[in-house]
């Protein structure tokens, strides 16, 4: 798929995600307001958040289109993991508030029992965000799937993960109201804080993975190496190494040939194998292939990175 295209289903999903979110946010607010409800105030918070995201989305989708140049000659895909990474810390520091708010609340409950009570409004407020939420959802993976953008499809497991935030909230709040224990709704506010904190740590740990240039995924490795086995001429495939730029992935390896072959027949060889490779793992960026004489690597010094086929 063309770059361009790739941004335009980002961009898509970046205005689905925007408009949607801001409504359902609005919604929850005032409905929270109205019913006095710290979890679906909470539930908006979450919301508010994804508007965020959505805006980012929107932002990042007109850059990483940009060409490389000689700042950036692998592009500016880059551009999406460093957002993503500043929007998990966005997203906690509105987790820990609304884990602040909702104790404070519980600790004025438990000093007078009786303050306060549940609207209907709450209840509404969760059912349209269930809703709505599970529309996002099924949406933006599909857009995410076609982008093959991690971004976006985690936007969109974010919004599924929603669906069961608010109906943690909707029983919560209907549980407060039929049973007469307001208690129970900074109860529900307080899970959905910590619900939310828990989002941003798993947001975080994997770009955090992604910027250090890690990969978790053996699966690719295996595809590597069995696209090299199909390869005559291009032995004892190592140092092997896979590291992730946005949706697409940048690969490393050493082969050996032949010794006596020329150099344009081991290029040949060399250009064969990166084609398998291509094929084996469309969502390629670049692979650069280091070929050595069979036999050589034993008289080499020992270096420290790099997969091989057994590590697999």
């Amino acid at each position: 798929m063309e770059e361009a295209q790739r941004a335009r289903y980002i961009r898509v999903a970046g205005l689905v995600a925007l408009l949607g979110n801001t409504s359902l946010a609005i919604m929850k607010f005032i409905l929270g307001h109205l019913a006095s409800s710290l979890a679906v105030t909470g539930d908006a918070i979450d919301s508010s958040t994804d508007v965020l995201i959505a805006l980012v989305t929107l932002l990042i989708s007109f850059i990483i289109r940009k060409p490389s140049d000689k700042e950036h000659p692998w592009g500016h895909g880059r551009a999406e993991t460093t957002a993503t990474m500043i929007l998990s810390f966005i997203i906690f520091f509105a987790g820990s508030q609304l884990i602040v708010q909702s104790l404070k609340k519980i600790s004025d409950y438990i000093k007078d029992p009786l303050l306060g009570s549940i609207d209907n409004a709450a209840l509404i407020s969760s059912i349209i965000s269930i809703c709505g939420k599970a529309f996002l959802s099924l949406l933006l993976y599909k857009l995410g799937t076609k982008a093959n953008s991690d971004m976006t499809k985690a936007n969109a497991a974010n919004m599924r993960n929603d669906i069961i935030l608010s109906a943690a909230i909707l029983i919560g709040v209907a549980a407060a109201k039929f049973f007469s224990c307001p208690v129970l709704d900074p109860l529900a506010a307080l899970l959905a804080g910590m619900w939310i904190i828990k989002n941003a740590l798993s947001l975080f740990v994997q770009i955090n993975m992604e910027l250090m240039d890690g990969n978790t995924d053996n699966s690719l490795y295996a595809k590597l190496f069995k696209a090299i086995d199909s390869v005559p001429g291009a032995e004892n495939p190592h140092r092997a190494r896979i590291r992730k730029i946005a949706s697409l992935f940048d690969i490393d390896l050493d082969i050996e040939v032949d010794p006596n072959l020329t150099v344009y027949e081991a290029h040949e060889i060399a250009e064969a194998a990166e084609d398998a490779v291509r094929e084996a793992i469309p969502e390629t960026y670049a692979v650069m292939i280091h070929i050595e004489p069979c036999g050589s690597e034993t008289h080499q010094r020992k270096e420290e990175f790099g997969l091989r086929p057994e590590d697999v």
